[in-house]
């Protein structure tokens, strides 16, 4: 995608989403892509045109997971669209307890217009969007971060002007997050190389899908078990937390395996001269990333999760207006 191309998309260039569901990058069109990063360039340079867009709507939202920025960003994009929220816990709701998915879904149906829902099992956003009509819109699971994605490809192009050719190495493990940078990347031809240990690499089908569904030949996502190769001249480089949420009686096991994959100076230097770094959050200093990797000028990370909140307007407008 050229430099001229988000900030030229017509607004309305997502307008098919309207009504659906939010559940992974895969459900997207490159068109229906680059028009949720149009609109969300667009509500962060003009925020008071879309100030009164969703007044009357009521989002739920259920965080199955801790949160900072998912929370915090979805609760603040619909306040300031003029929306409300209701924030549902997990335990008063019986979510895999007390009710049914099922049931969830159908008395949430007739009452709110959307639902937000961070929790573990894909398969329980799954089943909540099949059988409700509300959007449904996945806020986290253990293999897909869609929400993030969009930040990150908004963010990145903020700073490279374009999508189509940047080179993006991802540093870690093939979690949720790169799944979705996988996917993002097929579509918007970005060049995305991942290093991971043996053991740790993106699932096969999620590499067979950027590879059917890449927008430029050839470059669809390539795994490598070399940090050094796979930064080599990047454009981006990014990494993750080691031990994810739900992890943690790996995390000796997986800190052994990744020991080499840190993002130290050394590393970082080995790309481009004006490469940046992008990391989730939140960052473990020492661990994953070195504190003069993540601390540095060329770090975005606080920029990438400011973003969280125009693209998550975005999505909501797609949605519901």
């Amino acid at each position: 995608m050229s430099a001229r191309s988000i900030t030229s998309l017509p607004v309305d260039a997502c307008a098919g989403l309207r009504g659906r569901d939010f559940l992974s990058i895969r459900q997207l069109t490159r068109e229906s892509l680059t028009g949720l990063l149009a609109l969300a360039a667009d509500v962060r340079r003009e925020p008071a045109r879309y100030g009164c867009a969703l007044i009357g709507k009521t989002i739920a939202t259920i965080f199955d997971k801790p949160s900072l920025r998912t929370r915090v960003s979805f609760h603040v994009a619909a306040s300031q669209l003029g929306a409300h929220v209701i924030d549902l816990h997990p335990g008063e709701i019986g979510l895999r307890g007390r009710e049914s998915i099922d049931d969830i879904a159908r008395t949430l149906d007739g009452m709110v217009d959307a639902l937000v829902i961070r929790t573990s099992p894909d398969d329980v956003v799954e089943r909540l969007a099949d059988v409700a009509a509300i959007p449904v819109i996945n806020g986290l699971t253990d293999d897909n971060h869609p929400c993030q994605a969009l930040a990150d490809y908004l963010t990145i192009h903020d700073v490279k002007r374009r999508l189509t050719g940047v080179r993006l190495a991802f540093v870690g493990d093939g979690n949720n997050v790169a799944n979705s940078l996988i996917q993002g990347a097929a579509l918007l031809g970005v060049q995305m190389v991942i290093a991971s240990p043996p053991g740790y690499e993106p699932r096969s089908e999620v590499i067979e899908w950027a590879r059917r569904h890449q927008m430029v030949k050839g470059t669809a996502c390539k795994v490598v078990t070399s940090p050094a190769k796979a930064v080599r001249g990047a454009d981006v480089v990014y990494t993750d937390t080691w031990v994810s949420m739900g992890q943690e009686n790996e995390a000796e096991e997986r800190r052994r395996a990744f020991r080499g994959f840190q993002v130290t100076r050394e590393l970082f230097d080995r790309a481009a001269a004006d490469a940046i770094f992008m990391h989730c959050l939140p960052a473990h200093r020492g661990e994953e990333v070195a504190a003069e990797v993540i601390d540095s000028p060329r770090s975005v990370v606080f920029a990438q999760a400011r973003n969280r909140l125009h693209s998550e307007k975005a999505l909501l407008l797609a949605l519901l207006r």
